[in-house]
């Protein structure tokens, strides 16, 4: 009779360690499409059909996996890219940027391709203040973008302004490209590795904007 008691005691404590261990893997991953979420509470910088405000703080760690699509070719996995939000980017780049020891006022413009940052500095290592504001702009977009920076206080507002022209108009690349060429007049840091320069681009990109003009 004891032993009956005992094989019972232990397949019910068995059956009680399967269940908490499939509770704890439903709580921990919600599996969506190619992408697994921690607690499925993502605060992204990618719109997905609502209005983003910034990033509640909280003490969880951020994590997402995400997962390369078993069929060739398959690049539906990217789509994300084309639903950056990049008033929201400009927004965490110009805050963050804020925090840089003598940066006290920042204005940033996003595009498809570019992130154009002036800010108000009374830096006197330009170059160094340059170079980390650069950086922080780089740690927040894909890695495909290019950042140009000035300290020229006058292309503020030129960059403000710029964030009221039509991005689809012909004559939107123009503006950006003219104001980019005013911008590297500024120091612009360090370059960013040995095949890139100092705003991101490699021999590659200047080959195609060389081809563009």
């Amino acid at each position: 009779m004891k032993k009956l008691l005992i094989i019972a005691g232990l397949c019910t404590i068995t059956a009680l360690t399967g269940c908490s261990k499939d509770s704890a893997s439903n709580d921990i991953y919600d599996e969506s499409g190619n992408t697994i979420n921690v607690n499925n509470k993502r605060h992204e910088l990618y719109n997905e059909g609502g209005k983003l405000g910034a990033r509640d703080v909280s003490n969880n760690y951020g994590f997402v996996r995400h997962q390369k699509s078993p069929v060739m070719n398959d690049n539906t996995a990217n789509d994300h890219l084309t639903a950056l939000d990049r008033e929201q980017v400009a927004h965490i780049i110009s805050k963050y940027s804020t925090n840089i020891p003598n940066v006290n006022d920042v204005a940033t413009l996003v595009t498809d391709q570019e992130v154009l940052i002036a800010y108000n500095t009374d830096s006197k290592d330009r170059n160094l203040t340059a170079d980390q504001v650069k950086k922080t702009a780089f740690s927040v977009v894909p890695r495909y973008y290019h950042v140009y920076v000035t300290d020229n206080r006058v292309l503020m507002r030129d960059v403000e302004n710029l964030a009221n022209t039509d991005s689809n108009s012909r004559n939107a690349r123009h503006l950006v490209s003219g104001l980019i060429t005013q911008m590297k007049k500024s120091p612009q840091g360090s370059r960013m590795n040995y095949s890139e320069d100092e705003n991101g681009l490699t021999p590659d990109d200047h080959n195609l904007n060389k081809m563009n003009r």
